[in-house]
């Protein structure tokens, strides 16, 4: 098997994957091709998903090729790719400088690149070739493209997701769950360092801003930023009168956490758990066709960290999170349709 073909079933999906695990003889893997080499993340996938005896819930699944272009000048990704690429060698990936031939001769693929720009460019093939692809986050530089990149995952018909690891933490599940009855509200925190190349939120922001949403969910319906050297504070709206807010932090004690309020009872948003939880989830990804997490979130996630920079941009006043989408969705169907302008018959 080198395709799954939705054509609107995930039964089929899941039909055609069975059928390519109960081959005849040992199973064999599931070949999964790597875009990008300059995060951690590149390593500590590939080790789970490639050691001797894997986990159970990830066995059957292997990386075997990357490619290993990313940012063409954040210097802090740039760096790392010579070194990534001799410790991922030494984890039995090779190294495929042609992108078209790597998504040829793989069943799925994993969007690693750090930057978020080259995304969309970087996706197209793949979601030309129906291949399941995970993006990990940012799932683009802009807005305008995040909107995109979904946009032609649903003119190709090919299963897509993007998300931080810490949308999979145990505790910000279970209070996604029910653990506390219906979530009154959310404050969370992260990390917040700034690229110059990005929406401030959009680099590391987005582990916070992942968290919350996780925990509220879309509906987030105005947003108003405050804005420090050290520190961001976002507040957001959503359309029950909920409200739900993000620390970023760039100075002094840090780390992921924060509160989550419900109609049963307040709790902590826990520890972050590592990899392993989202990795878990690519592989049902894979098996399944469907997304753990909807394309609409995922906008509307992005919408939030975007509306953040027009409130800046303007004062720091509240901006409606409409407003910053319908600007995007007609940036991003002018986008679509130069890119899938070749099928149109």
């Amino acid at each position: 098997m080198r395709s799954f073909l939705l054509t609107g079933s995930t039964m089929l999906y899941a039909m055609t994957f069975a059928g390519f695990a109960a081959a005849d003889g040992p199973a064999k893997p599931m070949r999964i091709g790597m875009i990008g080499l300059d995060t951690s993340h590149c390593l500590a996938f590939a080790e789970l998903l490639n050691k001797q005896e894997p986990d159970p819930e990830v066995a059957g699944f292997r990386v075997v090729l990357v490619y290993p272009k990313g940012s063409p000048d954040i210097e802090s990704s740039v760096i790392r790719v010579p070194e990534y690429t001799e410790k991922i060698k030494a984890l039995g990936v090779e190294i495929c400088d042609d992108l078209d031939t790597m998504i040829s001769q793989v069943d799925a693929v994993l969007l690693e690149t750090n930057d978020g720009r080259p995304h969309l460019e970087q996706v197209t093939p793949v979601l030309k070739a129906r291949k399941p692809v995970f993006i990990d986050k940012p799932v683009a530089g802009s807005l305008v493209d995040a909107i995109a990149i979904f946009e032609i995952a649903k003119h190709y018909d090919t299963p897509v997701f993007s998300s931080s690891s810490l949308r999979f933490s145990k505790a910000v599940q279970e209070i996604r769950g029910g653990s506390i009855g219906q979530v009154t509200g959310c404050d969370a925190y992260s990390p917040c360092s700034l690229e110059a190349t990005h929406p401030d939120l959009f680099w590391y922001g987005i582990h916070g801003c992942e968290t919350l949403f996780t925990v509220m969910g879309a509906g987030c319906e105005s947003v108003v930023r405050t804005s420090t050297r050290d520190f961001d504070q976002v507040t957001g709206v959503w359309s029950d009168g909920r409200i739900g807010t993000f620390r970023g932090i760039r100075a002094g004690g840090s780390g992921y956490g924060g509160t989550a309020f419900g109609s049963k009872g307040v709790a902590s948003l826990g520890q972050y758990d590592g990899y392993r939880p989202l990795v878990v989830e690519i592989i049902k990804f894979y098996q399944t066709g469907q997304p753990p997490v909807t394309a609409e979130e995922t906008i509307d996630l992005y919408a939030f960290m975007e509306a953040a920079d027009e409130s800046k941009r303007q004062g720091f006043v509240p901006v409606k999170v409409a407003d910053v989408k319908a600007s995007a969705v007609e940036a991003a169907s002018k986008k679509v349709a130069a890119l899938t302008a070749a099928d149109v018959k």
